[in-house]
């Protein structure tokens, strides 16, 4: 089937309206009218190839939502009219240790929504900014939000696990004194899911403006991280750290903020390496740093059950998909509170 898409054609090229083909849905395929999607900040550094290995045309999207239309023969967990969503993976090998034990983003063959491997044409996986998608049942997931928050629940599809994955993972919860630093697509989602885990919540920013803001998302206390006194004052004091900067920074200004056998795990993938920690500041408190990427299909799936669960949604603003090119300069610029989301009706509606 062809259908409507926006993607862009080389890394010096703006994304465009182009046609793709998606394949008919197969024995255990769920074929998905999306609704919406949310833009990744990924998304920007691959479509400009950024990250290596970009193959055009390069069709973003790995945070998908939207309603199932149509499934195979074999398929037994959906059926047209459900909600559902797709993250970041579309298959893995499903064998390995990693797919055994529900973690297939750690998988060596995990195939991303985009940019991945695949016989489908062009050769490689097209993602989220088009009207359908066809995946297999096991890497599609289960919305149990009402339909009126669907927008808003787009983000969780990546955003929403790359915190919630970490948090869980090293048990964030009552009793322990977390930290997020930068309060962004990423960092704002994880004060809202450190907050609901029962979690003492200090936000981190470079940007006075955004104490209030940090406040209202769940933020017990905010520390402006050039104010030297603010910092002081929370010497020693952290058992974790969650760490969402994607640019290149000094963390050895957080690592002596984290207790004996605290971690600090980074979720952010700057463009180039942040600079080396100072070994003395792991040794002497035998601290941890830590790195984890989104999460397993189950994981996920437990992920958006606990927000449904507590109204746990993305800050957003919906855009057309025509209005990408300059949502992702807005981006560049953090000129967005606190993600983009395409509205992929738009697809075929003129503006």
């Amino acid at each position: 089937m062809t259908i409507k898409a926006y993607g862009a054609q080389a890394s010096d090229q703006p994304l465009k309206p182009m046609r793709i083909t998606r394949r008919a849905p197969g024995a255990h395929d769920v074929r998905i009218e999306i609704a919406y999607c949310g833009v990744c900040h990924s998304d920007l550094h691959q479509v400009r190839s950024e990250w290596e290995g970009t193959l055009y045309p390069c069709v973003p999207g790995h945070e998908i939502v939207g309603r199932v239309s149509a499934v195979g023969a074999q398929v037994s967990r959906f059926a047209a009219g459900d909600l559902v969503g797709v993250g970041c993976i579309v298959d893995s090998c499903r064998h390995c240790e990693d797919c055994g034990a529900g973690l297939e983003n750690y998988c060596d063959h995990m195939v991303g929504t985009y940019n991945g491997p695949t016989p489908d044409a062009p050769g490689h996986t097209l993602g989220g900014y088009s009207q359908q998608i066809v995946v297999h049942e096991r890497y599609v997931l289960r919305i149990r939000h009402p339909e009126a928050q669907l927008a808003a629940v787009a983000p969780l599809l990546c955003a929403g696990i790359t915190t919630y994955s970490p948090l869980r993972h090293w048990k964030a919860g009552p009793g322990h004194r977390v930290g997020v630093v930068g309060i962004g697509g990423l960092g704002h989602m994880g004060i809202k899911l450190a907050h609901a885990m029962g979690a003492h919540v200090v936000a981190f920013t470079t940007s006075e403006s955004k104490r209030e803001a940090a406040k209202a998302l769940g933020a017990n206390e905010v520390v402006v991280s050039h104010h030297a006194d603010e910092m002081a004052a929370q010497d020693k004091r952290f058992d974790f750290i969650l760490n969402t900067v994607a640019v290149p920074h000094n963390l050895d200004a957080f690592f002596t903020l984290l207790k004996r056998d605290g971690t600090m795990v980074l979720v952010g993938a700057p463009p180039t390496p942040h600079p080396s920690p100072q070994v003395f500041n792991l040794l002497m408190k035998r601290r941890s740093l830590a790195g984890s990427i989104i999460g397993g299909i189950p994981e996920t799936q437990e992920m958006l059950d606990f927000c449904a669960a507590r109204g746990i949604v993305a800050d957003i603003e919906l855009i057309r998909a025509d209005e990408i090119n300059e949502a992702y300069e807005r981006m560049l610029k953090g000129d967005v509170k606190y993600r983009f989301v395409i509205e992929n009706a738009s697809l075929t509606q003129p503006k």
